[in-house]
């Protein structure tokens, strides 16, 4: 029993060792680098889409003669907003936090 105990338990040790290398490895991968790239999309593309869509609907407003279709614009405006100036920005916060501090083998990728 104590035999299948030391068996069971070796390659468990042999990973705590090479942790730091673990981590190392996964920063230098393909998967970190598209985790960067989406993190770079949504820290400047939501912002920016966002703000687009709220001023042209604030643009268009005024030049717009039906109820309903200005109430769609406002609409457009007020989730533009909440998403684009709020929301994305928060979770390009969140999300740093997570990706600097929730660390894979040991060791921080530095998003």
């Amino acid at each position: 029993m104590a035999v299948v105990g030391l068996v069971a338990v070796d390659p468990a040790l042999a990973d705590a060792h090479n942790a730091t290398a673990i981590g190392t490895a996964f920063c230098d991968s393909s998967m970190a680098q598209t985790i960067q790239n989406l993190f770079t999309v949504i820290q400047f593309g939501g912002p920016l889409i966002g703000g687009v869509l709220a001023l042209g609907a604030t643009v268009a407003i005024p030049t717009i003669r039906r109820a309903d279709m200005k109430k769609e614009l406002k609409e457009v405006r007020n989730q533009g907003v909440i998403w684009g100036v709020i929301v994305a920005p928060l979770a390009t916060t969140i999300l740093g936090f997570i990706l600097n501090n929730v660390v894979a083998g040991g060791t921080s990728c530095g998003f």
